[in-house]
């Protein structure tokens, strides 16, 4: 007879993935990959998966999107996930469901060193310390990880939307420019896929000459030495910089900070070059005080995998 097996979901803007997990781990062999514009909802990508698994214990799934009450709706998807009708679709089985950002923050005690790239070392630190994922990609997030007995917690937050500030000649001009096209504009319309869109067509109006590209597109003429696509590289990582630098303040994240995401992805290689270190570090006196805080930048692509694997081995525990 088989055993109840328990499975981890992610849902990503495209493809949706699943896996089985056992003891909080991803079995990477079982991971399968679903394209989202093949299917109307989640549930027929689950019944398909879990064919061969007529017995389910627990389910994990991490989607993009705001997560109340064990129900999300995604943001760019019209897909509901109720963890409710899913357990009785299932049996029974236990359903969690998770932002995306909060499986990230899952997964971080449990990456290992060839899943990470350190930009900045830090200082050795107790295992619980407290830990800080920021997510720059389509969006921008981010959240505290704290740790409390055998149980992590990663409260939700939508840390993207702060109110963008200046701090000298050329910021100002940069808030004014981008105002006048998106009022009340927040820290995000710079820090995101489409935020470095802004920045480069802000350099090119700056300046008064170049086209404004996309994102793809400032990713290559970076790559090539484009100066225009460097000096919005290099506005993006001042504020990438002292927005974690400012959020390691408020969360004292002595076990590291981990950037996730597409952008951060890509820009993740080149950021100690464009001034990250510098941003991050500049907060007068207590210059000195941010030297404690490692930060890494997170490449595995199955960490939100990894992260509901690990959710659901706690939640097994407790119960």
């Amino acid at each position: 007879m088989q055993k109840p097996v328990s499975i981890s979901v992610d849902i990503g803007g495209t493809n949706t993935r699943v896996a089985l997990c056992e003891d909080g781990e991803v079995l990477t062999e079982t991971i399968q990959r679903y394209r989202n514009a093949e299917h109307p909802a989640l549930e027929p990508i689950l019944d398909a998966y879990l064919a061969n698994y007529p017995m389910v214990a627990a389910i994990c799934i991490d989607m993009a999107g705001p997560v109340k009450d064990g129900v999300g709706t995604l943001t760019n998807l019209d897909w509901t996930i109720d963890a409710g009708a899913l357990s009785a679709r299932t049996g029974g089985a236990r359903v969690a469901v998770l932002n995306d950002l909060q499986a990230q923050g899952h997964s971080v005690a449990h990456l290992s060193a060839d899943s990470l790239l350190t930009l900045l070392p830090g200082q050795p630190a107790p295992e619980a310390s407290v830990r800080l994922v920021v997510n720059v990609g389509t969006g921008l997030n981010a959240v505290p990880v704290h740790t409390s007995g055998a149980l992590t917690l990663v409260p939700a937050a939508e840390a993207g939307h702060i109110t963008l500030q200046a701090r000298d000649a050329l910021e100002l001009r940069l808030l004014e420019w981008l105002c006048a096209r998106i009022p009340s504009a927040g820290l995000e319309e710079v820090l995101s896929g489409r935020g470095l869109e802004h920045l480069h067509a802000f350099v090119c109006a700056d300046e008064g000459a170049g086209t404004p590209l996309d994102a793809a597109g400032i990713m290559a003429a970076f790559t090539a030495g484009d100066a225009q696509a460097v000096r919005a590289a290099r506005l993006f990582t001042s504020y990438l910089g002292r927005y974690c630098g400012d959020l390691s303040l408020t969360n004292l994240p002595f076990g590291g900070v981990y950037l996730v995401g597409g952008v951060a992805k890509h820009l993740g290689p080149h950021l100690m070059n464009l001034g990250f270190a510098e941003a991050f570090r500049d907060k007068g006196r207590f210059a000195q005080f941010m030297e404690q805080f490692p930060v890494h930048l997170v490449t595995d692509d199955y960490a939100a995998l990894r992260g509901c694997a690990a959710h659901l081995a706690e939640l097994q525990r407790a119960a």
